[in-house]
């Protein structure tokens, strides 16, 4: 487990690396710059625009930029000094980075309660009613943009009903558990729903597979509920495939957290993010991507690692499923 993990951590320097240099070469392609937006669109001669972009280094050739950047990267965890604001980017990141992570656990934490419910209740009532309203809740929750369900959500429960804030983290003067628990609750889920609409689709698709196994089969036979079969021997086998799906979501999660945070005024990265590509704010956008970047490939290991947890047959070493230690025959062994 220890040489896995410690493998896997070797490749993130490389993946980090080219993550970096795609991020750097789109921002410089991109039409406009730092400069032109600090003047506000004013009309500016170039000398004026030369000499701004002296100030921040955007006169040297690419590559040294680049290169100036990354040394201080490694060197100092330094992403450099925002152009709009002159505070490091390194503590900006620092201070919203546990805003974002608290909005993309709950939500993940919903989406995955959410999903595993739903999901078990529509196998187990497989074409009634329940399952064809899941299904219907399912594609509707797929099919809704994060940003209008933003804006509704803000409509119904903030606007209207006033039962719960629009927007930002904590009330000025009233912070505590459940003042957070209230500005959480919107935006994670609006950020869970359409993760938990797609996963619980997998869960459904998964245990109505597991239900057909023999061992399944062995278990009603011997007088086994219906519920004790579904939640103590068709879940488990179902959750493997089902949690390498949820990994691979989490960079789709974080792009969400992007837009939920915009709409619901959240301070975190992805409000960092956005904040940064508006004003071609050059620093604290590559800060934002390398460790966005970073937490998905740990987050992508703890999943390989969840997965050796769930199904023993995983071994980590060697990357593959173990034949000397396969066990029986599911049948055998049901109690």
């Amino acid at each position: 487990m220890k040489r896995y993990v410690f493998r896997r951590l070797l490749r993130v320097v490389p993946i980090v690396l080219l993550v970096s240099v795609a991020t750097f070469a789109l921002l410089h392609l991109a039409p406009g710059g730092p400069a032109a937006v600090m003047f506000g669109g004013r009309s500016v001669s170039d000398a004026d625009l030369a000499r701004i972009e002296r100030g921040l280094g955007l006169d040297r050739p690419l590559p040294v930029q680049y290169l100036q950047w990354l040394r201080r990267v490694f060197l100092g965890f330094d992403f450099g000094t925002s152009y709009t604001t002159g505070e490091p980017v390194s503590r900006m990141i620092l201070a919203r980075a546990g805003a974002t992570l608290e909005l993309m656990g709950a939500a993940f934490a919903l989406a995955f309660v959410v999903a595993l419910a739903a999901g078990a209740v529509s196998a187990a009532r497989r074409d009634r009613f329940v399952d064809e309203l899941f299904s219907v809740l399912s594609a509707a929750g797929m099919s809704m943009p994060v940003f209008w369900l933003g804006i509704v959500a803000i409509y119904v429960f903030s606007v209207r009903l006033g039962v719960l804030p629009s927007g930002g983290r904590e009330t000025i003067g009233a912070a505590g558990a459940a003042d957070r628990l209230r500005h959480l609750a919107l935006p994670a889920v609006v950020l869970a729903s359409g993760f938990a609409a797609s996963w619980s689709r997998y869960v459904r698709a998964q245990l109505l597979e597991v239900m057909s196994g023999e061992f399944v089969r062995t278990a009603r036979a011997k007088g086994l509920g219906e519920g004790t079969v579904l939640w103590k021997h068709a879940l488990r086998p179902s959750l493997l495939p089902v949690l390498t799906v949820m990994v691979l979501h989490l960079p789709a999660l974080f792009t969400g957290a992007v837009i939920t945070e915009t709409v619901f005024s959240w301070p975190g990265m992805g409000r960092l993010f956005y904040e940064g590509l508006a004003r071609h704010d050059y620093p604290r956008v590559l800060g934002v991507v390398v460790v966005a970047s970073f937490l998905v490939i740990l987050a992508n290991l703890l999943g390989d690692v969840l997965n050796a947890a769930v199904d023993p047959r995983i071994s980590l070493e060697r990357g593959g499923v173990r034949a000397a230690e396969r066990p029986a025959a599911p049948g055998r062994g049901v109690s």
